[in-house]
């Protein structure tokens, strides 16, 4: 077997970025968790990086070079960054194309996340980040038994508000209960002894609330119509909806139906940042301040015969930059738009790989009618509205004005409303919110809406793959364009979360650094 050097190896793993990390790994140059920082050996000095795009994964990589020696520049569009970590306030502005820029009108103190909202558990390095760039979190309550599904139709339970609990302990109830009468009567698998059938069906009361005689009976689990309490108060347990009417009022539909519990991401616990997620942006942008330019839109990206050419504009006009390597995080929408030499599959790439539509709409109020009035503290209310999700905070309990996010829809719903006027989209918001929460009418005072597909220099929420693009068009863009790599959650298998832009970072710089240590060419940085 022909003998390779550490040299060779991480030569041959940096053709890759997500390749690098692993060659590193191999190597033993890196602690063998991805939540723990880098350990990497040698340094970038007299190296020049590009970054383009001040999102987490432009300011990580970055953060991560910087600690290496590297020289970075950060060309941003905006005047802010954190891209689509964007947290909504008093004097925020957000700039859509085809709408006038709109500037929120909140109290201060009051916020809401526009773009990622929650921090799973299991997301080890979004957590890393938190604590090494000392941002402090809290928990996000994800999974509230006590919001709603609301189904508009014609079925029984149509058109009203229907506890979560209530819907997850009916059908939880009759379907263990069907269940159990199945393997009662022997018609399931004929295999099963009659102690292994005793015990399922000992387990399946256990679930489903069943009685004796393994009906379904509702319990306290699905909630009280009367409260317990002191002296002759047991408490009034309702009736259970009827299984014929969760299913003919939609409430069974799989579109519609939701247990967020199940989703290994959606998991609790889950985290958010304490002021609002753009303070990891924040606290990220501290770390790399020298290195941004923002208000920089990129025009061009040019391979040269060595090093990279990157011309943007400012408000002073056209500008030219010259480096040894870039890394491209722009969103591939707006990527694709850009003046480049780069090849046809990379150029084929980012034309095929397509975002979602999505958008949120925060409504401000004068107070938290939905913890005052119906004891809703975090969670979400599901509809079959174009609303979709109703978001309850997550903080500020028991404060005096709170902000909800009226609407989180996606793709065709969020084409529809995101195609309204800001105006318009506030009066949808609040006439469809009014048939969950009558209090929308004498409690609401101002609102502000981001739709993510019209956002400049975004133009989608996050990248989604079909099974053809995952296999064909995603590995193109984890290989570099001769000098110039693409990061960000799109490059990752965790799209639209933070942690998809972190692990990508930390892919890439692995890349470049594997890269730089096996050969050196210094670049004029023009200013």
């Amino acid at each position: 077997m022909k003998t390779i050097t550490r040299r060779d190896f991480l030569g041959k793993g940096a053709m890759l970025a997500g390749g690098a990390y692993p060659a590193m790994l191999a190597l033993g140059l890196l602690k063998p968790s991805p939540a723990h920082a880098f350990n990497l050996e040698g340094n970038g000095k007299g190296k020049h990086i590009i970054i383009l795009g001040g999102g987490l994964a432009g300011m990580t990589s970055a953060y991560e070079l910087g600690k290496l020696g590297y020289q970075c520049t950060i060309l941003e569009a905006r005047q802010r960054t954190g891209g689509r970590c964007f947290s909504i306030r008093n004097g925020t502005t957000n700039t859509e194309i085809d709408k006038p820029t709109a500037t929120a009108r909140f109290d201060a103190g009051q916020y809401f996340n526009a773009g990622p909202s929650r921090i799973p558990h299991n997301h080890e390095l979004t957590l890393h980040y938190c604590k090494e760039l000392g941002v402090p979190i809290q928990v996000y309550n994800n999974v509230n038994e006590g919001a709603y599904y609301f189904a508009e139709g014609k079925g029984p339970l149509s058109n009203k508000k229907i506890k979560v609990r209530e819907v997850h302990n009916d059908i939880r109830g009759y379907m263990t209960e069907m269940l159990a009468k199945s393997i009662d009567h022997g018609s399931l698998d004929s295999n099963f002894t009659k102690e292994d059938g005793e015990k399922i069906i000992e387990y399946l009361q256990a679930e489903g609330g069943l009685d004796i005689g393994k009906l379904y009976k509702a319990s306290a689990r699905r909630g009280y119509a009367e409260s317990p309490g002191a002296g002759d108060k047991p408490g009034k347990i309702a009736d259970p909806h009827k299984l014929a009417d969760l299913l003919h009022s939609g409430l069974m539909d799989p579109d519609f139906y939701n247990v967020a519990e199940y989703t290994y991401e959606l998991q609790m616990t889950m985290f958010q940042a304490v002021g609002g997620m753009d303070q990891i942006a924040k606290a990220l942008e501290k770390k790399v301040a020298p290195s941004i330019k923002m208000g920089a839109e990129v025009t061009a990206i040019n391979n040269m015969a060595e090093g990279v050419k990157i011309t943007y504009k400012d408000a002073t006009g056209e500008h030219i930059l010259n480096g040894d390597l870039c890394i491209c995080t722009i969103p591939l929408p707006v990527l694709s738009n850009i003046s480049n030499n780069f090849s046809s599959d990379v150029s084929r790439a980012i034309d095929y790989i397509s975002y979602n539509q999505t958008g949120k709409i925060g409504l401000q109020f004068k107070r938290r009618f939905w913890e005052e009035d119906e004891h809703i503290y975090g969670g979400i209310t599901h509809t079959n509205n174009d609303l979709t999700q109703i978001f309850y905070p997550s903080y500020d309990y028991l404060g005096k004005k709170g902000i909800l996010i009226g609407y989180y829809n996606f793709n065709e719903k969020a084409q529809k409303i995101g195609a309204l006027s800001y105006a318009e989209r506030e009066k949808f918001a609040l006439e469809k919110g009014r048939l969950v929460h009558p209090q929308y009418d004498k409690e609401f005072e101002s609102s502000f809406s981001v739709s993510w597909h019209k956002t400049k220099y975004n133009l989608g929420g996050w990248a989604v793959y079909t099974t053809e693009t995952r296999k064909t068009q995603y590995p193109v863009l984890l290989k570099p364009d001769k000098q110039v790599y693409f990061a960000g959650e799109h490059l990752t298998y965790l799209n639209a979360w933070m942690a998809g832009a972190f692990e990508s970072a930390r892919s890439t710089v692995a890349a470049v650094h594997a890269r730089v240590t096996n050969q050196r060419t210094q670049y004029p940085v023009q200013k």
